[in-house]
């Protein structure tokens, strides 16, 4: 009885690994130029990449930026995963969130992106529409919470988006816009500032019932 031969291992996927090195290769081109600045001649020398190489992965710029984007949206689905509203009472929640929201924000790639966006908006409107199509159905999907909270009486927000804006912007001024202008300052740490934005969040939207006035004793 002959024995097999052991299987040689699999060659790796080379069509995977340029995709990623062209990715991280306009991560830093866009940066430090700028979208506009960068051609795919620049983006397949920096990559190590022939061009046919680069063009079959990519035939576009926006396809790549988009690439970017897309791996982005799957990093704020494991932030914020589905069901996270109902763990917990509303300060809790709004913990969950606050946490899962700076977590998502912390890698470099992502303080880039704004950068990029910011930078390159103005002349390639559709960055900003890309960018936003990734965050947006979050940020509704948050609002829709409040607003679902206040239909039960737990908490007072006119305008549910807004309040969502809002609790996002408690922790992205501290956070994320200290690193995108490159701000020198100490740095804060990621659980005060969200337990922070909770208490002012609910401050000021929290329903609280008035506790009944205590009866005055009369004088003798």
């Amino acid at each position: 009885m002959t024995q097999s031969r052991p299987k040689k291992n699999a060659a790796p996927d080379r069509r995977v690994g340029s995709r990623e090195a062209i990715v991280q290769a306009a991560q830093r081109l866009f940066l430090k130029r700028g979208v506009g600045a960068v051609s795919m001649d620049d983006l397949a020398t920096e990559a190590g990449v022939a061009r046919r190489t680069l063009y079959n992965q990519f035939p576009s710029k926006e396809d790549i930026l988009r690439e970017m984007l897309r791996e982005l949206s799957e990093g704020l689905r494991d932030a914020l995963p589905p069901g996270i509203e109902t763990q917990g009472e509303v300060e809790e929640v709004l913990r969950r969130i606050g946490t899962g929201v700076l977590t998502f924000q912390a890698p470099a790639e992502f303080v880039g992106l704004v950068r990029i966006t910011v930078a390159d908006a103005q002349q390639f409107p559709w960055i900003a529409t890309a960018f936003d199509a990734v965050l947006d159905p979050q940020l509704n999907r948050f609002a829709r919470y409040l607003a679902h909270l206040t239909t039960l009486g737990v908490l007072a927000c006119p305008d549910p988006l807004l309040a969502a804006h809002q609790f996002l912007g408690l922790l992205n001024e501290p956070v994320l816009w200290t690193r995108v202008v490159r701000r020198k300052q100490p740095p804060i740490k990621a659980d005060v500032v969200v337990e922070e934005a909770v208490q002012m969040f609910l401050c000021r939207y929290r329903v609280v019932d008035p506790s009944p006035n205590p009866r005055r004793k009369k004088r003798a």
